[in-house]
């Protein structure tokens, strides 16, 4: 007998999450005309998207069974790379780009050869290079500025190319998105294929499902492993540079506390937190969620402070949902 439809969508970790954002864009949408407007619509998304972006990479680096605490920083990290260099040492703003990104990629593997090296948890390793990279950001930006900003790239050679990439805006209809917008999209579908449809994908379920069982079979653990840490890494310094070259400027504890919003939103979109189930796309419905949300909450006037309520109902029913979802999987399959 073929499974019913609700049988073979109840096995897909995104569709606790695809409910509850059909529920909350329902919600608002009834509750203020605001948020359906053009500005309505670009303003959530554009709120969403740069969650959205680290919260795909954050999504597979926990479906592989690990944390990363340094994501957040990271962001402000390669942003204040790319000013120090631009600004301060008269670099091109492309060339200033690729180094943060180098940094970012080095600090991304040595977080991964660090956890697999010696066995810590991740939670462990990527707090203190969250407490190092922020101890960096402080000292290193008011040593060099005398203060805790970094600003004027807009005035560095290769802005005007670099920020066409990362900070322009495209109009579709009488709706304005930001480039971040697209960069979600494009991550999440290249991390929704190389997850369900590449043989690396595979590994990242094997070896957060069941390291031992992974590495006898044959996966390259390790090196799974510190790719995905690397994934981070570049979620973190996409959305480093497209924060720097759209405001042109950057403090130097920015990002600092998002990391928990990055896993609230993986988890939202189906993850759980002891790895080996998750998606790709959930965590991107997880981030838009996020956005609706919180810029749902201002359009209806409410004080900001209940969308902390919102974050802790809505981690607790994912939770509970998501684990209900992965035992009805774990039935079908068998």
């Amino acid at each position: 007998m073929s499974p019913t439809l609700w049988q073979r969508l109840s096995v897909r970790p995104e569709i606790g999450a695809a409910l509850g954002a059909l529920l909350v864009f329902a919600f608002f949408s009834l509750g203020t005309d605001r948020f359906l407007s053009s500005l309505g619509i670009a303003t959530w998304l554009d709120d969403a998207s740069t969650l959205g972006i680290m919260a795909v990479a954050v999504a597979l680096l926990m479906i592989g069974g690990e944390f990363d605490l340094s994501a957040g920083v990271m962001t402000a990290s390669t942003a204040l790379v790319t000013a120090l260099l631009s600004v301060h040492a008269g670099w091109n703003v492309w060339a200033a780009l690729l180094v943060s990104l180098v940094l970012a990629l080095a600090v991304g593997a040595f977080n991964g050869w660090v956890v697999m090296r010696t066995g810590l948890p991740s939670f462990i390793v990527t707090l203190g290079t969250f407490l190092a990279l922020q101890g960096l950001n402080l000292g290193v930006t008011r040593l060099v500025t005398n203060t805790v900003q970094v600003s004027g790239v807009r005035g560095a050679p290769g802005y005007a190319s670099a920020g066409a990439v990362f900070a322009s805006t495209i109009d579709l209809g009488a709706v304005r998105f930001q480039a971040s917008v697209l960069w979600w999209l494009l991550l999440t579908a290249v991390a929704a294929i190389v997850l369900t449809r590449t043989t690396f994908g595979n590994w990242i379920f094997a070896v957060g499902g069941a390291l031992a069982s992974a590495r006898a079979v044959g996966v390259p653990a390790v090196r799974t492993k510190i790719v995905l840490f690397m994934g981070t890494a570049f979620a973190g310094w996409v959305v480093g540079s497209c924060n720097i070259l759209r405001f042109s400027s950057v403090q130097a504890n920015q990002g600092v506390g998002l990391e928990l919003h990055f896993i609230i939103a993986a988890v939202v979109g189906g993850c759980l937190l002891t790895g080996g189930f998750g998606s790709a796309i959930g965590a991107a419905i997880g981030a838009l969620i996020f956005g609706m949300a919180r810029q749902g909450i201002v359009f209806a006037r409410w004080d900001s402070d209940w969308f902390m309520l919102f974050l802790g109902v809505l981690l607790l029913a994912a939770v509970l949902v998501n684990n209900r979802f992965q035992k009805r999987a774990e039935r079908v399959r068998r």
